[in-house]
């Protein structure tokens, strides 16, 4: 699981997804994120940054 910022109009939420089912992740000028489910989330992370937390998560799992 990665923590994200959910971007909304009335405040910054954090949260924790499941980085195994991400599909695609676009920035429209906002980062999207859609999930294997269709489901999709609007974060303030840049890809970029999703991508590192993705890569720092697996490290960490994969080093155990």
């Amino acid at each position: 699981m990665i923590e994200l910022t959910r971007l909304n109009k009335q405040k910054n939420e954090k949260f924790l997804l499941n980085c195994e089912i991400i599909e695609i992740i676009e920035e429209k000028p906002d980062t999207t994120i859609r999930l294997m489910n269709g489901k999709h989330y609007v974060v303030n992370e840049s890809s970029a940054q999703v991508l590192s937390k993705i890569i720092a998560y697996k490290r960490n799992i994969f080093s155990r």
